[in-house]
Parts: C-alpha cells; structure tokens; sequence
C-alpha cells in the first residue's frame, strides 16, 4: 500500500496479518496538517475486535518468527535499512506535514529511525547468553535468551518516523512479533512505513499496525496475548500504562514527560552556547521530551548568554516546515497552541519578564497552530512553569549564584530525563555529572539524546520500568533468560551428587 501526503481524502487502514485491511465499522477522525489546518487524511479509531485480530496474528506468526534464526533476521533488518534509507526523503515530508516540524529536523529525526534498524542488525553479537564450564564436577550452566512473545508499541505525535523504531527493530529482531499503535495525530507516516515493510519477505503476522485511540491502548494494556508494552506519551499516562499493564503481567518500559534543564556557567562559550540554547528549547516547537526549557544560569552566565539568546531568538523565522528558511514550524494542534498561551499568560502572572513573545508570531498562517519562540526571564525557581512539562517553544530562565544552587534546582524536578552544562571547566563537569539525579546527561550538547548503541536512560517520573529503550537494555527488554544447567554421565567423569561437589 502507497500512502502519499498529496492526497488529502487518504483513508487510512491497519495492516494485521501481512495485509492491508479495512477497519470495518471504526468511527473515522481527521488528520490535521498543524501549519495549515487542513485535512490530510482520515484515520480509524479501531475497537477491541480490531486490536485482537492483529494480537491473533502476531501470536500465529510468533513460532515461525522465533524459528528463523539470529543472522537471517538480521539480514532482514539490513535489508529493511536499504529501503528506508531510498524512501527518507519521502518519509521526512510525511513527518512535516502531519507533525509539523522544519524538513532539516525532519530529516534528522527519520535519520535517527534508520540508526535504530542499523544498531539492531548486530543481534547476532547483542543477544548471545553466557556459559561456565564445570560450575561443579562435570557440571556446566549457561544463559540463553529467547524472545519475551508479543509486544505492544504505544507511539506518541511528537516523533511519528522515530519513537516507534526505538522499539521495533529490537523486538523483531530478538525473534518477537509486534502490534503498533501509533498516534491517532501523525498515523500517516507509519503507513507510509509499514508500506516498506511490506515489501520484505517478513512472515505474515511478524509486525502488526492498528490505528486507533484510547480503546485500543486499553484493549493493549489488558489483553492477556501481549506480553509486553512499550510507552511514550505524558507522565501520568506513563504511570497509568505502567501500573494497568503490570497488573496483568505484562514486561513494562513507559516513558513519560519532562522538564529538562540547561545549566550556563559563567565560562561558557557564548555562541555556541546560544546555538544549542536555540536547537534544545525551539527545536520541533519544543515538543521533544529532550527538549531544554528551563535554562539556569550561574551568576555571570547570565549576562554574558542571555542578551545573544535573545537577540538570535527574534530573529528566528516561524511558518509551515516546508517552506525555505522557516527554524520554527507549528505545534501540533490549535487546542495545545492554546494550552502553551496560557501557560505564558500565567507565568507573566506569576511576575516572569516576558523578553521574546511568541504568542503571535508574525506572518504565520492564521489557520495554522503556531506558537513563536518565547522567553520568559527571572522565573522563580518555585513557578509552576518551571516544574510542569509545557511542550512547546517556551524558554524560562531562573538565575542562581553558584553551580551548586543550579543542581538544586535541576534536583528539585519531579523529572529527570536530560540535562546540559555548558561551561569549559573539567571541574564542574564533574561534580555537575556526579551529582545530577537525571539519566541523560549534556556536556556542551543542547539535546542530550543518545544514539542507537545506547540506553534512553531517563529517571523518576520520566520513566517507569526498568529496562529503558534502545541499546542493551532494548535487547534486555525483548528477550527471557533461560538457564540451563547440565551434566551428561558418558563423558567421563565420575558420577556423584551436584549438590554435594558444589
């Protein structure tokens, strides 16, 4: 199936069981293009009956799945790598017209997707198990992993190429079989993707999307044929996922909200630092949960950074993703443009120095959902602004004395998803990394989001489970342990008891 962003009646379907197929009796939604506000397409929200149609197929393909073996799924997953690499312009668009974001970030983010498939080709290396020899007299044990079964992908807007590729490439290629759900908001480009799929010599059943809403992440979180669930999406609906999941047995890993910070010492170098202040806070619209939206700075840092972030900041030009030399494109929707106003509204009320405005940017398409960037200065470090998540290109900066008040300050969130420093000193990078309670850490790096290789590692309330996404523990994640401990009486060994020789 051909899903293209020229075509603005798309009726979209689920693919379940290796074939595209209507979902016959859904209510249909609009797609919404947030620069313009046009519809782009009509999605489904999919039922229950629909959601356990593609859990029976995924269940059907899991023994045939997990029979192939390590190297020829990785050969599957490089061959998927080609492909999506020949369609990344294609799918970058699909990106920017349904989520909003500029083409570079665009770019850049389905860039991130295709790394996730090349980090899981090595599952020939990252799955192995271990073995000991004679753990007693002729006695050996070892460690296998073996796929956990079906996993349930639960996408948000604000990545529609990447998020779900976090998970899986991993899944898969660890011998599981998979049922997307990707947001109801951007569904379009994991059409687009799963049309690629399609064209792979997967069994039928191996990966399953099924549109929908609320319904259908309910009817994932409770039936009793998902074994396990990841998450992206707000904090309390990570905490809600994580909990009714868990108490039907499911492996759990829910990623929720944040509110990161990006700490300025006064040594740091300035434009360099603006450039980084300006990607992590205006990037995406700052709908990324790695993006920084509480800049602290440390005495002199303030007026050596502040008045160049701002100046650069007002010269950033606001428009449909699309279009030539627009940095910020709009958030995602009209309802969160209103929501993200009145949050500037309140932090005006709460005595911040509004300092670059966005809440009308200029030459922005009236029927599109834009919201400029925006400065707020001297935020108390108590205001709600700074301890709630915004997501949105709001910027509040607190001012502090001394690097230690700025861990405090970093310290006292609920969240702790990604931090940056941003300073020349070795020393304080130190104590800063050391003493952080956030699992993503920037030394100079405006977004601090790890490639393929590594772990998502958020804590507190950024992330509820305990194997994060990607890296190692996406491999961890996706696969049982299973030991194994033998002994075979015609090798030569003299017999006798196991518990006794140990």
């Amino acid at each position: 199936m051909t899903v293209t962003t020229d075509t603005a009646t798309t009726r979209l379907k689920n693919y379940v069981g290796g074939e595209w197929v209507d979902a016959g009796g859904a209510e249909f939604h609009d797609v919404i293009n947030p620069a313009t506000g046009d519809v782009i397409a009509e999605v489904p929200y999919s039922t229950a009956n629909h959601l356990d149609e593609a859990v029976r197929a995924a269940r059907q393909a899991l023994p045939a799945w997990r029979g192939v073996s390590t190297i020829a799924r990785a050969r599957m997953l490089f061959t998927l790598r080609e492909k999506l690499q020949a369609r990344k312009d294609e799918i970058a668009r699909s990106v920017v017209i349904e989520m909003g974001k500029t083409l570079p970030d665009a770019t850049a983010e389905v860039g991130r997707m295709i790394e996730m498939v090349e980090a899981a080709t090595a599952i020939p290396t990252t799955m192995q198990g271990k073995v000991l020899e004679d753990v007693a007299r002729g006695v050996d044990a070892e460690t296998i992993r073996q796929p956990v079964g079906v996993c349930g992908i639960i996408a948000p807007f604000n990545f529609p190429a990447m998020v779900p590729f976090w998970f899986l490439p991993f899944a898969i290629a660890c011998g599981n079989t998979v049922v997307l759900k990707p947001s109801e908001q951007v569904p379009m480009t994991q059409q687009m993707v799963f049309g690629v799929i399609n064209e792979l010599d997967l069994p039928a059943g191996v990966v399953n999307l099924v549109n929908g809403s609320r319904e259908v992440v309910e009817g994932m979180l409770d039936h009793p044929d998902i074994d396990a669930i990841s998450f992206v999406g707000s904090a309390p609906v990570a905490k809600l996922v994580y909990e009714r999941a868990a108490q039907t047995g499911k492996r759990v890993q829910a990623l929720g909200g944040a509110k990161n910070h990006m700490v300025i010492c006064p040594d740091a170098v300035v434009e360099p630092t603006v450039n980084g202040l300006i990607g992590s806070g205006f990037g995406a619209a700052g709908q990324r949960c790695m993006a920084g939206s509480v800049i602290v700075t440390v005495g002199e840092g303030h007026d050596r950074v502040v008045p160049a972030l701002i100046e650069a900041s007002r010269k950033l030009i606001v428009g449909d993703g699309l279009d030539e030399g627009v940095d910020v494109g709009p958030v995602i929707s009209c309802a969160s443009r209103d929501r993200i106003n009145d949050w500037i509204d309140q932090a005006i009320r709460d005595g911040a120095e509004i300092v670059v405005d966005g809440r009308d940017p200029e030459g922005a398409n009236p029927e599109g959902s834009y919201v400029g960037p925006t400065i707020l200065d001297n935020v108390s470090k108590d205001d709600p602004i700074v301890r709630e998540e915004v997501f949105g290109p709001v910027l509040a900066i607190v001012n502090v004395d001394t690097l230690e008040e700025a861990i405090e300050v970093v310290n006292s969130s609920p969240f702790g998803n990604g931090v940056s420093i941003f300073t020349e000193s070795a020393s304080a990078v130190r104590k800063f990394r050391h003493d952080v309670e956030v699992g993503m850490v920037g030394v100079n790096i405006g977004v601090a989001a790890p490639v393929a290789f590594f772990p998502f590692s958020g804590w507190k309330a950024s992330f509820l489970g305990d194997l994060h996404a990607h890296g190692p523990d996406g491999v961890e994640f996706f696969t049982r342990k299973k030991t194994i401990t033998s002994r075979y009486f015609s090798g030569g060994h003299e017999s006798g008891s196991y518990f006794v020789e140990r």
